[in-house]
């Protein structure tokens, strides 16, 4: 059952999405151009020894390609299910969803699934572009290492994502959680260069970032072919963002959706 509901909600995603074919076209164009874009500036440390790339590889191209791909799926995990509700309640449709007989964590799930599945084609189309047109070497890869990693980022910035949902269920705009989070994860998370350039004062911030753990860990696992026991530390900080950031944002967003149906205001945008 829940299965099925799943694939409806990926069905009615895709065909919205297909409907807006020049969208698309400009979207493949967009990544093309951004990829483009980060080769040449690669193309600036070409011969140079680069000491903060040389714990991943040594290639800027190749970081920021991984750190593009992982940044979109910690996007969609983070503003999804959000981005959903603004959507759904824009459309005078969120009442009823949530008075449906379907769980309501199995309408969440199913809500945010397109998102991943555009981002593993997106992702995808990444890596296959970085390997055929770039050189992207990944012959090194460490494929458990990457499981354990992606999942815990996921579960961590989902988590999140139910955080910022809760806001948006409460206040309807001016959800500050995504805003902080996308902001300090592309400017200190390590996406598009290595957190070791800071200044100390601005690690000591990144360290508290679990941005910061998924993308080292990642970049080590993928280049350097990392084993989960090498990169126990980070492993060791994504599991205790995630023993707090799940209850926290489960009971937040239960709080939201209770008030919420309690208030009436499912219904207002």
């Amino acid at each position: 059952m829940f299965i099925r509901k799943a694939f409806a909600f990926i069905k009615r995603d895709f065909l919205i999405e297909t409907s807006y074919r020049f969208s698309f076209f400009i979207e493949v164009f967009g990544i093309i151009i951004t990829l483009l874009t980060f080769y040449f500036i690669g193309r600036l440390f070409d011969g140079r020894a680069v000491s903060h790339l040389a714990p991943y590889g040594g290639d800027y191209f190749s970081y920021v390609l991984l750190g593009l791909t992982l940044s979109n799926y910690i996007g969609i995990s983070l503003s999804g299910i959000m981005g959903q509700i603004n959507s759904e309640q824009s459309m005078g449709t969120l009442e009823s969803l949530f008075v449906t007989p379907t769980k309501i964590w199995h309408l969440l799930l199913s809500m945010s699934l397109w998102g991943f599945v555009y981002n593993t084609i997106q992702g995808v189309f990444y890596i296959l572009f970085g390997i055929i047109f770039f050189g992207v070497d990944l012959t090194n890869i460490n494929l458990l290492s990457c499981f354990i990693i992606f999942f815990l980022t996921i579960i961590t910035f989902s988590s999140l994502g139910l955080l910022s949902s809760a806001f948006i269920l409460l206040f309807k705009r001016g959800d500050p959680v995504s805003w902080a989070a996308g902001t300090l994860m592309s400017l200190l998370g390590g996406v598009y260069f290595p957190v070791s350039v800071f200044p100390s004062w601005l690690k000591d911030i990144s360290f508290f970032l679990p941005v910061t753990h998924s993308i080292q860990a990642m970049q080590q696992a993928v280049y350097k072919g990392h084993s989960p026991t090498m990169l126990l530390p980070q492993i060791g900080i994504l599991v205790l963002f995630s023993l707090i950031l799940v209850p926290t944002g489960f009971i937040s967003f239960n709080y939201a959706l209770k008030k919420a149906k309690k208030d009436g205001s499912l219904i207002q945008y």
